[in-house]
C-alpha cells in the first residue's frame, strides 16, 4: 500500500487530523513560504501526534529502516528546509524531534550525507526532461521527491508532473510522486506511477487552509490501491 505524506501542516489540530485519517508522514515547513512556522510552532506540532525521539539521530535512510520505523509508530514527522544551513537544520531536526529531513531548494546530493536525519530530496522536474537523466542523477544518500519545476517557487505549487516519466524512474528507484495531486487524482496516479509514497500540500486545501474533509478523502483515496506489483526496496 502507497504511503502518504501530507505536508504544509501548520497547527496542531490538522496534524491530528492526519494523524487519525492514517498519515504516515506528517510535513512541516522551515523554508520561507506562506506555510512557514516557528519552531515553537512545530514543537506543538511534533507533541501532538507522536512519541518523542530524544532528539536521538535516526542515521539509516533505506526505504526498509523507514518502513520498520512505520511499523512502530506513524506519523513520522518531516521537517522541510531550503537552501538553508545544515548546522541549523540538526540543530531543529533535534529540537522538533524530526524523524526525516526534506531539502527543496537548489542543494546538491552531496549535502544529504550531512544531515542527521533520512532525508527525501526534492526534484524538480521540467517539461523536457527525460526519465533517464534524471535516474542519473538521484545519489544513493536520499529518497527522490519528485515535484513540479516552477521557477521562484520551492514547491507546494499544485503543478503536476508528468507521471509516465515519473513511472518511468519509478521502476528503477523508490519515489515519492508530488505535484498537484488530490483527492481527485491520487487514485489514478498511484495506480499509473507506482510510488514509494505519495505527498500533498495545496491539494488538501481549502482557501489556502488545510481541510479535514480533503485530507480525509485524500487518505481514503491513496490507501484503497493495492500495489499488485509492490517492489521491495532494500536502500
Amino acid at each position: 500500500m502507497t504511503l502518504v505524506k501530507i505536508c504544509g501542516i501548520s497547527d496542531p489540530e490538522s496534524a491530528r487530523v492526519a494523524a487519525t485519517c492514517g498519515a504516515d508522514f506528517i510535513g512541516m515547513v522551515f523554508a520561507p513560504s506562506r506555510r512557514q512556522i516557528t519552531v515553537g510552532q512545530a514543537k506543538a506540532i511534533s507533541g501532538s501526534v507522536s512519541v518523542s525521539t530524544g532528539g536521538n539521530p535516526l542515521m539509516s535512510g533505506s526505504i526498509s529502516f523507514l518502513e520498520m520505523l512505520l511499523e512502530k509508530r506513524r506519523p513520522l514527522i518531516v521537517g522541510v528546509f531550503a537552501d538553508q544551513d545544515i548546522e541549523a537544520i540538526n540543530s531543529i531536526a533535534d529540537e522538533c524531534n524530526l524523524d526525516l529531513i526534506q531539502i527543496s531548494g537548489s542543494e546538491n546530493w552531496e549535502v544529504c550525507k550531512q544531515i542527521n536525519r533520512p532525508v527525501l530530496k526534492c526534484v524538480k522536474i521540467r517539461e523536457e526532461e527525460k526519465s533517464g537523466d534524471i535516474i542519473d542523477s538521484v545519489k544513493a544518500d536520499a529518497i527522490p521527491l519528485l515535484d513540479s519545476y516552477v521557477a521562484g517557487a520551492y514547491g507546494g505549487t499544485g503543478q503536476s508532473i508528468d507521471w509516465e516519466v515519473a513511472a518511468q524512474i519509478s521502476r528503477q528507484i523508490p519515489i515519492v510522486l508530488a505535484g498537484g495531486l488530490n483527492p481527485a487524482n491520487v487514485f489514478e496516479a498511484i495506480n499509473v506511477v507506482h510510488p514509494w509514497a505519495v505527498d500533498v500540500s495545496s491539494g488538501v486545501e481549502t482557501s489556502g487552509v488545510k481541510d479535514p474533509i480533503k485530507i480525509e478523502a485524500f487518505l481514503k483515496e491513496s490507501k484503497q490501491v493495492i500495489m499488485s506489483d509492490k517492489r521491495s526496496y532494500n536502500s
